[in-house]
């Protein structure tokens, strides 16, 4: 396939061997995607067209055979030194298509081997300019570059280059190894950092469910608290307005009876309080109760003087009744020896006159 450089008795022709031409048989059959390039007497004459052609013996001679299919050629390895000094080994693959056969045939001597070199090159140069991870990183803008150097190099070439793909890098041991550690160091921080997030975010979590049951804790008591007062509340004033419409009752009822109502009253609270007496002694052992407690009617009053609405007069006015009318039934009644009645009666006007002297004593020690 390759031939030397230089040959003796002459310049070098070309790197690669050129494939066989068709002889001159008159008449020939161009095939489809492929461009013959015709001379007449040593000179440019036509480009034949697939299909039927005639040519003239002697005079016409098929000189260049050009295929206008797209050519995958393979860049052998070669070395590139980045700019951050690492030496990487590249190979890749470049698609060629021929547009112009005259100028393929004419522009250069060998085309193929022209880009190849040219390709290399210009690969060399795209690499120094970047670092190693820009290298892996941007494989995709490098091989932009790469193509569109070939290009405008090989304008006058008849060949347009459709894309080149580097096939492989490789770089050196230590780097490689140094690139692995790096990617392990890399992942083990973003595995604990991604810890660490979730372990932050669940503490946020659980504070979070925390303080809303705590929220909700407390509006549960509040609501009871509002509840269980609003309740207290309802029932006090019900209780009140009882009490009052009671008490209105118990007014009219003494107002309509007067004196009656009024009497009867005061002996209901006189008879309470003596009954509360009785009360204490029965429940405790040590009693305490007031210095006149052998005066019953020292006590009595006392109890009409708690109820606040027996007067002095009254009390007066109703002992005097209640003799009166005793002395006016012994006027009415003869001389005649007295029976048990008799002796019961006298026994309660003893018993009322001794309250009235008592009241009278109460009430000048006040």
């Amino acid at each position: 396939m390759f031939r030397s450089s230089s040959t003796v008795g002459g310049p070098p022709s070309t790197y690669f061997q050129r494939q066989s031409l068709p002889a001159n048989t008159v008449i020939k059959f161009v095939p489809q995607q492929t461009a013959w390039i015709v001379e007449r007497m040593g000179r440019f004459n036509r480009i034949l067209q697939p299909g039927f052609a005639v040519l003239v013996p002697i005079i016409d001679r098929i000189a260049y055979v050009k295929s206008l299919k797209e050519n995958a050629m393979e860049i052998p390895s070669q070395s590139a030194i980045t700019a951050d000094n690492v030496t990487l080994e590249l190979d890749g693959v470049l698609y060629t298509r021929v547009f112009d056969p005259y100028k393929a045939s004419y522009g250069v001597e060998d085309a193929d081997y022209a880009i190849s070199q040219l390709a290399q090159t210009t690969m060399r140069s795209e690499i120094g300019q970047l670092t190693l991870d820009h290298v892996l990183k941007e494989r995709a803008q490098l091989n932009t570059n790469i193509t569109q150097a070939i290009n405008e190099a090989a304008a006058d070439w008849g060949v347009r280059c459709l894309r080149y793909e580097i096939r492989d890098i490789h770089a050196p041991g230590p780097v490689v190894e140094a690139m692995h550690r790096q990617v392990t160091a890399e992942r083990s921080k973003r595995a604990e950092i991604l810890e660490s997030e979730g372990q932050r975010q669940s503490a946020i979590n659980i504070a979070e469910g925390r303080k809303q049951s705590v929220i909700l804790a407390s509006e549960a008591v509040k609501s009871e608290n509002i509840n269980t007062a609003s309740g207290e509340a309802e029932a006090i004033l019900l209780k009140a307005k009882a009490t009052a419409a009671g008490i209105a009752a118990v007014a009219r009822s003494i107002e309509d009876g007067q004196q009656a109502a009024q009497g009867a009253v005061s002996l209901s609270v006189a008879e309470k309080y003596v009954e509360a007496f009785g009360r204490l002694a029965k429940e405790g052992t040590s009693v305490v109760v007031p210095g006149n407690v052998g005066d019953i009617g020292g006590m009595i009053a006392t109890a009409m003087g708690v109820y606040g609405t027996v007067t002095q007069a009254q009390v007066k006015a109703q002992s005097q009744k209640l003799l009166g009318g005793n002395d006016q039934h012994e006027q009415q009644t003869p001389s005649r020896p007295q029976s048990e009645g008799e002796k019961t009666l006298d026994s309660k006007n003893a018993i009322a006159k001794s309250m009235l002297e008592t009241f009278d004593r109460t009430h000048q020690r006040h």
